[in-house]
C-alpha cells in the first residue's frame, strides 16, 4: 500500500510592498534568485515577529527594530562567532534597503532604519598564496601546456594566467564570452554582478596564454553543439551550459597544486583572485584601482586588503625616512 505523503506546508504569500520590493530588486538591480530569497525570508523574519507585538511591517518604528535585532543578537549562539554577527549584518542590510525603497516609493515619509547601528564584524583577512606559491602553480601550469603539449593543459596555462592576471570572480572567469577579448587583445571586457561591465588589463603572460589557447579552442567544441558552445572563450564538451564549470575549474587548480607541490585546500579560484589583489597593493598600486578591477561596487569590499599597505607604508618608513635610520650601526 503506498503510504500518502505529508502535505507539503504552503510558504505563506509575501506582502504586496514586500513583492514590489523584491521585484525591484531583480529588475533594477540585477538581484540573483538566491539574493532575492534570502531578502525574502529576512523580512519574513521581521514581519513574523512584529506581528507578535501586533505591528505591520510598513508601519514598524525604530524602536520596533532596534527591539528586534536586539532579540537576534540575544538568540543561543548568536555570539559564538562571526558567521552569526554577520546574518545580522546582512539581515540589517535588507531591512534597510526595504524601508529606504519604501520612502522612495512614496509609501513613508521616515526612514525607521537610519540611526539603528550595524554588528561590529570581526574582518578575517582573506587566504592568500605568497607570489612564490603562485610562481610555483604557474610552473607546472607551464610544463602542462608547453612540455605536455595537451590542449587541457594549454587551457588550464590560459585559465590560470587570465585569474591571476585579472582577479575575476570564477564565476566571471569561466562563463566569459568569446567577444570579451579586446580587438588588441590587451583586455578582457567583463560583465560583472548587476549587469556591469567594467574594463580589466591582460598581463603580456596572460595575452600570450591566451593565444596559445584559442589555436586549441576548437578541440573542446563537439559537432553538433557549436551552435551553443560557439558563444563561450572557455567551451566544455561535457558541461550542459556549454562552458566550463566553476567546479571543474576548482578542480583543476586543486590537481594543478599537487603538482606544484602545494596544499590543494590552499588553491581555489577565489584564492587567486585574492592573490591578485594583495600581491597588487604589495607592490603599490592603489586601492582605487583594484576595486575597479575587482569589480567591488563599494570601496569598504576592498578596503580588506589594507592589512598590505599598512605592511608596505612600515616598510618605507622604516627604508626612507631619516629618523627611523638614526641609530643603526653606521647611521
Amino acid at each position: 500500500m503506498v503510504r500518502p505523503g505529508r502535505p507539503r506546508k504552503q510558504k505563506p504569500p509575501a506582502a504586496p510592498l514586500v513583492e514590489a520590493f523584491l521585484d525591484m530588486l531583480v529588475a533594477e538591480r540585477g538581484a540573483a534568485l538566491n539574493t532575492r530569497q534570502a531578502y525574502e525570508r529576512d523580512l519574513a523574519d521581521l514581519s513574523g515577529f512584529l506581528a507578535g507585538r501586533g505591528v505591520g511591517l510598513e508601519t514598524a518604528s525604530t524602536d520596533d527594530l532596534r527591539d528586534y535585532f536586539e532579540h537576534l543578537a540575544a538568540q543561543p549562539g548568536a555570539r559564538r562567532g562571526s558567521t552569526a554577527v554577520r546574518t545580522v549584518a546582512r539581515r540589517l542590510s535588507a531591512v534597510r534597503q526595504f524601508y529606504r525603497f519604501l520612502v522612495s516609493d512614496g509609501q513613508r515619509a521616515d526612514d525607521p532604519t537610519t540611526t539603528i547601528d550595524s554588528p561590529k564584524l570581526g574582518r578575517s583577512l582573506p587566504k592568500v598564496l605568497t607570489e612564490e606559491e603562485v610562481e610555483h602553480l604557474l610552473d607546472a601550469a607551464a610544463e602542462r601546456a608547453v612540455g605536455e603539449g595537451t590542449p587541457e593543459g594549454i587551457r588550464l596555462m590560459a585559465l590560470l594566467e587570465t585569474l591571476y592576471a585579472t582577479g575575476l570572480r570564477v564565476s566571471e572567469l569561466v562563463g566569459l564570452p568569446l567577444g570579451a577579448i579586446g580587438r588588441d587583445g590587451r583586455a578582457l571586457i567583463v560583465r560583472g554582478k548587476g549587469g556591469k561591465e567594467r574594463m580589466v588589463p591582460l598581463s603580456e603572460p596572460a595575452r600570450q596564454a591566451l593565444a596559445s589557447y584559442l589555436k586549441v579552442r576548437g578541440y573542446f567544441l563537439v559537432p553538433g553543439l557549436e551552435s551553443k558552445q560557439a558563444a563561450w572563450l572557455f567551451p566544455s564538451r561535457v558541461a550542459r551550459n556549454g562552458y566550463l564549470t566553476r567546479q571543474r575549474l576548482a578542480q583543476l587548480l586543486k590537481e594543478l597544486a599537487l603538482d606544484a607541490g602545494i596544499d590543494p585546500a590552499k588553491v581555489s579560484p577565489h584564492v587567486l583572485r585574492h592573490a591578485f589583489a594583495t600581491h597588487l597593493l604589495h607592490r603599490g598600486a592603489d586601492l582605487r584601482s583594484v576595486q575597479k578591477m575587482l569589480g567591488h561596487a563599494d570601496i569598504a569590499t576592498t578596503q580588506v586588503y589594507t592589512h598590505v599597505l599598512g605592511e608596505r607604508l612600515t616598510r618605507l618608513v622604516e627604508t626612507h625616512h631619516p629618523l627611523a635610520r638614526r641609530g643603526k650601526p653606521g647611521s
